[in-house]
């Protein structure tokens, strides 16, 4: 495979490259700038050196066709976007990046007249409403979607306009809904203290997450390996699937973390409030499509991602600027006692 991968040097594109690499895949990565310091915090120089990059706007549909044809790119994974606390802040820059940039990785692979072969991107789970929105359950791909956010309508947009260029064009992509995904190198968004909090505790420093209540743990490393199943896998349609890691809640996750490393007992705190997106979602729809899917347990993935950043801080290469800066707040309602 010779993959395409937009706003590559972000948390999950590193570990997909990192997947795509032990795959033998050739990696082109297209973002605004060079940026391979997440990639060095999972992967030895010499396999960092193998990831091509192009630099280019993601909104730039001309720049994304000679990339593609340039480079004879067969697969593409589309990341590049802002997260929520942007999105906030600024609508119509979140709008630009978020939605008229995949409208524009669209209109690239449907002037690349069959080159690319498949188109996976990332959605959220942020496309859903607040918990108290749905009734009780797991909740199916279908459901009605009510976001909370800007970010979860830009989403909900792509959605639909991936929907429409399966119908228009015959381009199949398949669109992966994340929810709280931890591990080394989440240093941004709405849901990275969790993340925080296991850094935090690597150098043994205090860190108060802000929130409370239940959300859906995802260890980095199975939703990159999801992503790349979905590039590989026969498919035709166009539709977004919701990934499932473990649900539970933020006593559930400090408590894992207390049995992990004993002393985040007196170092890690946590606030009040349930982010306001459901958190009980079934994947059976991706099930379908891809047959088993990786899920860690949290207790293992909290304690590698635990390790690698004992390691890193060892090595002198463990950057604290995420921890040292105040976390915007989250979207969140009120937990019930």
């Amino acid at each position: 495979m010779r993959v395409l991968i937009t706003g590559g040097y972000g948390f999950i594109g590193a570990w997909i490259i990192r997947n795509l690499l032990a795959r033998g895949a050739q990696v082109w990565v297209y973002d605004l700038r060079e940026d391979p310091r997440r990639l060095r915090l999972i992967l030895p120089e010499e396999e960092v050196q193998k990831v091509c990059f192009v630099p280019g706007d993601v909104t730039d549909v001309g720049v994304l066709q000679r990339t593609i044809s340039g480079h004879g790119i067969t697969h593409v994974i589309h990341l590049a976007g802002l997260q929520v606390p942007t999105c906030r802040a600024d609508p119509i820059l979140g709008a630009k990046v978020n939605v008229l940039g995949t409208l524009a990785v669209f209109e690239a692979i449907r002037h690349s007249e069959g080159q690319v072969q498949r188109l996976v991107y990332a959605s959220s789970a942020a496309v859903f409403g607040p918990p108290d929105a749905y009734p009780p359950g797991p909740l199916a791909d279908n459901v009605l979607l009510v976001p909370s956010t800007h970010y979860g309508v830009f989403k909900c947009c792509n959605e639909g306009n991936a929907r429409i260029y399966f119908r228009d064009h015959g381009i199949s992509s398949i669109g992966l809904r994340p929810w709280t995904v931890y591990g080394v190198g989440r240093d941004l968004g709405m849901t990275s203290e969790p993340t925080k909090a296991i850094k935090s505790l690597a150098l043994g420093r205090p860190y108060h997450i802000s929130y409370n209540g239940w959300q859906d743990f995802q260890y980095v490393d199975d939703v990159a390996q999801i992503f790349v199943q979905c590039l590989e896998v026969p498919y035709q349609g166009a539709q977004s699937f919701n990934l499932r890691g473990q649900v539970a809640d933020m006593a559930t996750f400090y408590r894992t973390l207390c049995e992990v490393e004993p002393t985040a007992k007196d170092l890690i705190t946590y606030g009040q409030g349930q982010i306001a997106i459901a958190y009980d979602l079934a994947d059976d729809g991706l099930r379908g499509v891809i047959g088993s899917v990786p899920n860690t347990p949290l207790a293992d993935g909290i304690a590698a991602t635990l390790q690698r950043f004992r390691q890193l801080a060892v090595e002198g290469r463990l950057d604290t600027a995420d921890l040292d800066t105040a976390p915007p707040p989250a979207v969140t309602v009120a937990v019930e006692p």
